[in-house]
């Protein structure tokens, strides 16, 4: 779905999806979010280091991001 719609970025929190991705294949970055849940009260905790990394987050790459 990402890669048909052109998506430049996805932002999860499942650890495997950088596993289950041949990115040298596709246009697109993952950042996975180090989290042991998905609530949002979680997840908005990362937030602020998100945005420190964003500007350097490469193509064809995925990366952990720790709060």
């Amino acid at each position: 779905m990402c890669i048909e719609n052109d998506f430049d970025l996805v932002l999860t929190v499942d650890k495997n999806l950088m596993f289950q991705q041949n990115l040298n294949e596709h246009n697109l970055t993952i950042a996975v979010l180090n989290s042991l849940t998905s609530k949002i009260e979680e997840l908005i905790l990362f937030m602020p280091s998100f945005k420190l990394q964003i500007k350097n987050l490469e193509k064809h790459k995925a990366y952990i991001i720790e709060k």
